[in-house]
C-alpha cells in the first residue's frame, strides 16, 4: 500500500558513492551490521555505497584530507548514537579521526586540534540522545 507522504532524516551534506573499507582500532564484542555500516570483530570498518554523512563538524573546514576521517568518524559515532557500540569507544573513535586525516596528509596541529575539539565538543553527538528525528512530508 503506498503512503501519502515519505519519512526522512536531514542534516547530511554528502553521499558515499561506493563502499569504503577502513581497519580501525574500534573492536565490537559481537559483529555489527546496519544498512549502511557493518563492524567486525577483527576491527574493519565496512561503510555501504549510499551512507550519508556531514562532513566535518563546526568552525571547520571541508578538505580533502578532513572528509575520509569524517566520514569514518561519523559512521563510528552513529553506532554509538545507536547503541550499538559501547560508549566506552568513543575515545579510541575521536583517535581514529585524528589518525586517518594525518594519514590523508593533514598537518600534526591541524589533527591535534581537531581531536582536541571533538574530545571537547562532541560527546553530545555520540550520545543516543543525539539521534536524527524522523520528518513527515507533506
Amino acid at each position: 500500500m503506498t503512503k501519502p507522504y515519505i519519512r526522512y532524516r536531514s542534516g547530511y551534506k554528502y553521499q558515499l558513492v561506493e563502499e569504503n573499507q577502513v581497519k580501525v582500532s574500534v573492536i565490537p564484542k559481537n559483529n555489527i551490521k546496519t544498512d549502511f555500516i557493518e563492524l567486525n570483530t577483527e576491527g574493519m570498518l565496512i561503510i555501504k555505497k549510499g551512507y550519508a554523512w556531514d562532513g566535518p563538524s563546526g568552525p571547520a573546514l571541508d578538505t580533502r584530507n578532513f572528509m575520509r576521517g569524517s566520514l569514518v568518524h561519523d559512521a563510528l559515532y552513529q553506532l554509538l548514537r545507536n547503541e550499538l557500540l559501547e560508549p566506552e569507544w568513543r575515545d579510541e573513535a575521536d583517535k581514529e579521526l585524528r589518525r586517518i586525516c594525518r594519514q590523508d596528509g593533514m598537518s600534526w596541529i591541524r589533527a591535534w586540534w581537531v581531536h582536541r575539539a571533538v574530545r571537547v565538543g562532541a560527546g553530545p553527538a555520540a550520545s543516543p540522545e543525539s539521534r536524527k528525528k524522523i520528518h513527515e512530508a507533506p
